[in-house]
């Protein structure tokens, strides 16, 4: 099990700084997953604690050992990336072989790894295929067997399932999971800019903006305890509501923070009132977008399907205990 290290990382490509002084604590055999929007440096993170670039300045440590100048082939990581980069000429197995033929492995051993990777993969099937014979997902099954033969002190993913569909993506998803489960002395680190995937795979989450930490906690923590507005506004599907101005002074907040499954309809007398302007009936749930006067519509989730109509007068009041209060610098505002 390896513990990951990073004291003030940073990464420049010229006079552009992409990382801006990192620090993060990675515990031994740790699922994290690194989010944030596009352009944050999640990916460039990763490929700094891969060694497929040079750090420009701090130190990385693997448990006690620093490894900046260490190759990737010398830090005992493996790595799958959003491409599959399987060779199209070889087949499923020569794909998978490929690193330990590279590292002289014994034949018996090989294939004793490489079967042992199918299997956990459900892919024993497919070892005498080409690539160009499989499915998308099945690719991608291929692509975290090659790493997981080479039975790896940290396993790196780069976006994996953003060339999936969405079916594919929840499935190859559970896979990752329980390779997790099985896989439980390895340390594991994920890059996604899908926040569904942070919350369902990770222990802790890492939210980057514009190349630093904005917070780090456990999935909930970030769900239930946001300690920034592009936090609070990153995590969670459909987004927080946000409201301003006349909206949040009733409560003591420049910015207030309500998700949409913390607003309740009332029959009468709400903290809001507003015209249905939407319904969005997905079955099992509806989200309404309600015109209460504010930048944007509120978003209000109930279960089940609704009976409201656009044009409809609705009154909505937040659950107190699930409001969000923010300052002007866009951190929670003080208690009074």
């Amino acid at each position: 099990m390896t513990a990951i290290h990073l004291n003030n990382i940073r990464k420049s490509f010229g006079t552009f700084d992409v990382i801006k002084g990192v620090d993060l604590e990675i515990s031994p055999s740790e699922f994290m997953v690194f989010v944030g929007p596009s352009g944050c440096g999640k990916s460039t993170l990763l490929r700094l604690i891969a060694g497929l670039e040079d750090i420009t300045a701090g130190t990385l440590a693997f448990d006690d050992k620093v490894v900046n100048s260490l190759t990737p082939s010398q830090r005992g990581i493996a790595m799958v990336f959003q491409s599959y980069a399987l060779y199209p000429h070889m087949t499923v197995f020569d794909n998978m072989a490929f690193g330990l033929k590279l590292a002289k492995g014994g034949t018996d051993e090989i294939r004793r790894r490489v079967n042992e990777a199918a299997e956990m993969l459900q892919i024993t099937a497919y070892l005498d295929r080409l690539p160009k014979q499989l499915s998308g997902g099945q690719r991608q099954r291929v692509a975290i067997g090659r790493a997981i033969v080479r039975d790896p002190k940290v396993f790196l993913f780069d976006e994996p399932l953003s060339n999936l569909d969405a079916a594919l993506r929840v499935q190859t998803r559970l896979e990752i999971a329980k390779l997790h489960a099985k896989m439980h002395e390895t340390t594991m680190i994920y890059v996604t800019h899908d926040q569904v995937e942070a919350m369902t795979l990770a222990d802790r989450i890492c939210v980057l903006r514009d190349g630093i930490v904005e917070q780090v906690g456990t999935p909930l923590e970030l769900y239930e305890k946001p300690q920034s507005v592009f936090v609070a506004g990153f995590i969670g599907s459909p987004k927080m509501n946000f409201l301003t101005e006349k909206h949040a002074d009733t409560y003591r907040a420049h910015t207030l923070g309500v998700r949409p499954e913390h607003l309740e309809i009332r029959p009468k007398d709400g903290a809001w009132n507003g015209k249905l302007i939407l319904s969005e009936n997905l079955g099992s749930e509806t989200y309404l977008y309600i015109d209460i006067g504010a930048k944007d519509p509120l978003v209000v989730r109930q279960d089940g399907t609704a009976s409201q109509q656009p044009g409809e007068l609705l009154y909505i009041s937040p659950i107190n205990d699930n409001v969000h209060r923010f300052d002007q610098s866009g951190r929670p505002a003080a208690s009074n």
